[in-house]
């Protein structure tokens, strides 16, 4: 169209410019606007022009149709009702070892919010489940023997149908979780989670559901302090040390030890040991026994066994070359020194569990000692042997959580029947009240 309407403009001017006898002389004025002339367009080349431009059309039209319907998002329908949850309690913390806890006390809300005018409920329970998954199962890809679930506690809120109104309802809840249970851990071979699942079954057969994930910590009251004792023969060394009763996973903690009988004397020489350095690492080993399931017995060895893996790895270290104090006269070598977890390795609490999921742990001292002598008569005239001993030693750590401010269940329970007294106070039987009132008569005078 561009094309015809300018060769309907030029057409006039061409014919103007050519025709000189009949054409009249016209006044001077400005100099007329130039054109550029080109030639007619070519009808094959316009049809082929259009017919390109339309296929572009349908194109660009047909993908922005495509795009539209692949990107426009689903619409879900309205559910009957929604829930969610509210916990009154505080958190959930087991304290002391499992033989002497008594729990942790869970409660709090389900609540049903409800978006029709009425809806009728059959069925309305929640159930506590402990799922133990590994990552090193008897057979891959089996779901029955990657996690094991066992079922804790069962709620029922409804005997029978109930139909509900519009709006939120409420129903409480509450259960005290045995003490006995162990703590939630994720470990690098198995994780032992306890989750809470709740279903709503409506008369119309639609279920209204919700999860959640409950974090149980364990917290082990501190005690005394622990005192060990090592003897490294063939020498006559003994290091003596003492340990805090729980460590913690943030927060450093201080390690004593006496190194004693370094000083031997024979035939007018002395022979004595020198502590050159000292290294110190906590290991954290984790173990487990994946079962296997129905199916796969057969690659354990029959029902009831199961392959046990076991992950033992650093959770932290130092190398101590000074800070400690010698004493040649009587023998010892005192050193003291803190240490502390790395929060970046992710220790785990030590836990024990009937499954045969455990984390243990345990502070490893080596010691590097160099034998030197020296005569009686001139003791600072110290001669290196050149013999030297690794003095490597052991002790097991309780890593568990901080108690904080809460405290223990049976702590926090009112008194119990049997803790009242079993008779009120006596009193005097023969009590002389005249006597009284006679005093009382005298004093007012």
């Amino acid at each position: 169209m561009p094309g015809r309407l300018l060769s309907l403009v030029r057409a006039p001017s061409s014919f103007a410019k050519n025709d000189n006898t009949h054409s009249r002389p016209t006044p001077q004025t400005s100099s007329p606007p130039v054109y550029s002339v080109e030639p007619p367009p070519n009808p094959k080349a316009r049809s082929q022009e259009s017919l390109v431009m339309d296929a572009f059309k349908r194109h660009s039209l047909g993908g922005r149709h495509h795009s539209e319907k692949k990107s426009s998002p689903k619409v879900e329908p309205q559910k009957a009702a929604t829930m969610d949850m509210l916990v009154e309690s505080p958190p959930l913390v087991f304290y002391n070892a499992p033989q002497a806890s008594t729990g942790a006390l869970f409660s709090g809300q389900l609540k049903v919010d409800v978006t029709e005018p009425h809806v009728t409920f059959e069925k309305f329970e929640m159930r506590l489940f402990a799922v133990v998954s590994t990552r090193k199962p008897v057979a891959q890809h089996c779901p029955d023997c990657t996690t094991q679930t066992t079922e804790i506690h069962k709620w029922d809120f409804l005997k029978a149908p109930v139909s509900l109104r519009h709006g939120q309802h409420a129903f409480p809840f509450s259960h005290l979780l045995p003490g006995h249970l162990p703590a939630t851990t994720r470990g690098k071979i198995a994780d032992l989670e306890y989750v809470l699942k709740a279903v709503a079954t409506t008369a119309l057969g639609d279920k209204i559901q919700f999860k959640r994930n409950l974090d149980i910590k364990r917290a082990i009251c501190p005690g005394p302090e622990k005192h060990s004792i090592r003897i490294f023969p063939p020498t006559n060394l003994t290091a003596s040390v003492k340990l805090p009763p729980v460590i913690h996973p943030i927060g450093d903690f201080p390690i004593e030890m006496r190194l004693s009988g370094i000083v031997y004397n024979k035939n007018d020489a002395q022979t004595r040991w020198r502590l050159r350095k000292l290294n110190w690492r906590i290991e954290e080993t984790q173990k487990y026994v994946s079962p296997a399931c129905a199916k796969h017995t057969n690659k354990v060895g029959g029902e009831g066994k199961g392959v046990l893996h076991e992950d033992m790895h650093v959770i932290a270290s130092e190398e101590v070359k000074n800070g400690w104090k010698t004493d040649f006269e009587q023998g010892n070598i005192d050193v003291e020194f803190r240490a502390a977890c790395n929060v970046a390795a992710k220790p785990l609490c030590d836990m024990d569990s009937q499954n045969g999921m455990s984390v243990k742990h345990n502070l490893i001292v080596e010691m590097v000692v160099a034998e030197e002598w020296a005569p009686l008569k001139k003791l600072n005239q110290v001669t290196p042997t050149g013999a030297a001993r690794v003095l490597r030693t052991q002790f097991h750590l309780i890593l568990t959580e901080r108690s904080g401010m809460g405290i223990s269940w049976d702590e926090e329970q009112p008194p119990m029947y049997e803790d009242v007294p079993a008779s009120p106070p006596t009193y005097i039987e023969d009590f002389d009240l005249d006597h009284l009132d006679d005093e009382a008569g005298s004093l007012n005078l």
